[in-house]
């Protein structure tokens, strides 16, 4: 009976690392989470007019993405 327990426990963290999912670990601090930052084709919204435009033809200002009427 234990033995079919420890079998499904086994075969059920294998599938869960399987999809991709990280176990808690006990004792360490998890990894910080990098973010992401748009490229230069990417489309950002303008904080003030709310306008599109591209990163590279934007203004960021205390991390908000403005465009060049507005800066």
């Amino acid at each position: 009976m234990i033995f079919k327990l420890i079998i499904f426990a086994a075969i059920g963290i294998f599938i869960y690392k399987l999809m991709g999912g990280e176990l808690p670990r006990i004792g360490k601090k998890s990894k910080p989470q990098k973010e992401k930052k748009p490229t230069g084709d990417t489309m950002v919204e303008c904080c003030k007019c709310g306008t599109y435009v591209t990163v590279d033809e934007s203004i960021m200002v205390n991390g908000k993405y403005y465009c060049d009427e507005c800066a």
